[in-house]
């Protein structure tokens, strides 16, 4: 038995797919992607897009591709893209095609709206031929007529009856290779879309709160939805859409898997959000170790807080830690143990030092396992 039982998460049994390289489902990580908002027919600057959003911590990238132009840069970015790319297809089937040929690794596609069997089954032999996946998206705001017409505005019902649909066009067509979103701006919404879809089948589920809004805004909403998804231990794989740059979306999903204890890349900081009482600027030195430690992959804990109120107690807890003292004297903790004291003045440079190798060492240690 679990010495903190209530932290454990067990995750939905899903079946698992394979977007290129990357796993969703079964045991796989979560996955966190984004998407780029360039016009794809911008070679250079989609390609820098998706090289910041995978330094971020990017696993897959979604790229549109409206129109054939699109389809025909796909190529080149497939190419040298550092994650694989899924291609976002909208109504018209030849693009779905040419996207596969183009080396795209997943097709997001809406069954529904490609058109006749027949055009579906085309996409789908494309898909096999090429070996990708695919992404079914439900989205709250075009759900089909007939849905719409038997329940009368969107719900959880009709999103979860949506999905099963256009599932069901996938394996008429001996197709399985994909995983199904059923997105809503709506929290309680997706929420409950979400949880019925993860009783009705075993595909892996890719999570999100469609149009959230701003980086605050849209960070909370989506933290609501999201997070308690993750809670329940549904989800394989994670977007949060944000109206803001697209690495913030990235980093956005990993602190939420870092929360849960789900998943972790690079440091997590614990600090308090300060007082009178504080030795140092706390907010100005999280700010900036935020921004200075952002290179640094390895799962590291930092605990910055402003005085010795409850300053050794979080430091009990983290690889590194920091407490503020008077005089300008500061406690250093590694290792959750109080070791020694530091100046205001070098304070900041001495914990990059720290944390990096700490991180040195972890990575050391993976290298060494492996």
């Amino acid at each position: 038995m679990s010495l903190r039982p209530y932290r454990e998460i067990v995750r939905r049994k899903s079946r698992q797919i394979h977007v290129g390289s990357v796993a969703v489902g079964g045991d796989a990580p979560i996955s966190v992607q984004t998407m780029t908002n360039t016009l794809t027919t911008d070679i250079k600057g989609t390609l820098e897009q998706i090289r910041r959003a995978a330094d971020a911590g990017a696993d897959l990238v979604r790229v549109s591709c409206p129109d054939e132009d699109s389809t025909k840069a796909f190529k080149t970015i497939a190419k040298e893209s550092p994650v694989p790319l899924i291609a976002d297809i909208h109504f018209h089937y030849k693009r779905g095609i040419e996207a596969a040929e183009a080396g795209a690794a997943c097709l997001r596609i809406n069954p529904g709206n490609i058109g006749s069997h027949e055009r579906v089954r085309e996409v789908v032999k494309a898909a096999k031929d090429y070996g990708c996946s695919m992404r079914i998206g439900v989205n709250a705001g075009s759900l089909d007529k007939h849905l719409l017409d038997k329940y009368g505005e969107p719900c959880p019902d009709a999103l979860v009856e949506s999905a099963l649909e256009h599932a069901k066009l996938l394996e008429d067509n001996d197709f399985f290779e994909f995983k199904i979103a059923v997105k809503a701006s709506d929290v309680f919404l997706a929420v409950a879309a979400y949880q019925g879809l993860a009783k009705a089948c075993d595909y892996p589920l890719h999570l999100g709160i469609t149009e959230a809004g701003g980086l605050i805004g849209g960070t909370v909403k989506s933290a609501i939805g999201i997070g308690s998804l993750l809670w329940q231990g549904i989800g394989d794989t994670l977007r949060v859409s944000l109206s803001a740059d697209v690495t913030e979306e990235v980093k956005v999903g990993f602190e939420m898997l870092k929360t849960l204890d789900l998943r972790h890349r690079g440091v997590r900081i614990v600090s308090c959000p300060s007082c009178a009482r504080q030795g140092f600027d706390v907010i100005k030195t999280v700010e900036t170790l935020e921004n200075r430690l952002s290179h640094v992959r390895a799962p590291v804990t930092l605990s910055i807080l402003g005085c010795v109120v409850n300053g050794p107690g979080e430091a009990r807890e983290t690889m590194v830690g920091i407490t503020g003292g008077g005089a300008d004297s500061h406690k250093v903790y590694i290792g959750g143990s109080p070791d020694h004291n530091v100046d205001g003045k070098t304070m900041v440079d001495h914990i990059v030092e720290l944390v990096e190798a700490r991180a040195a060492e972890i990575e050391a240690a993976k290298q060494k396992g492996s």
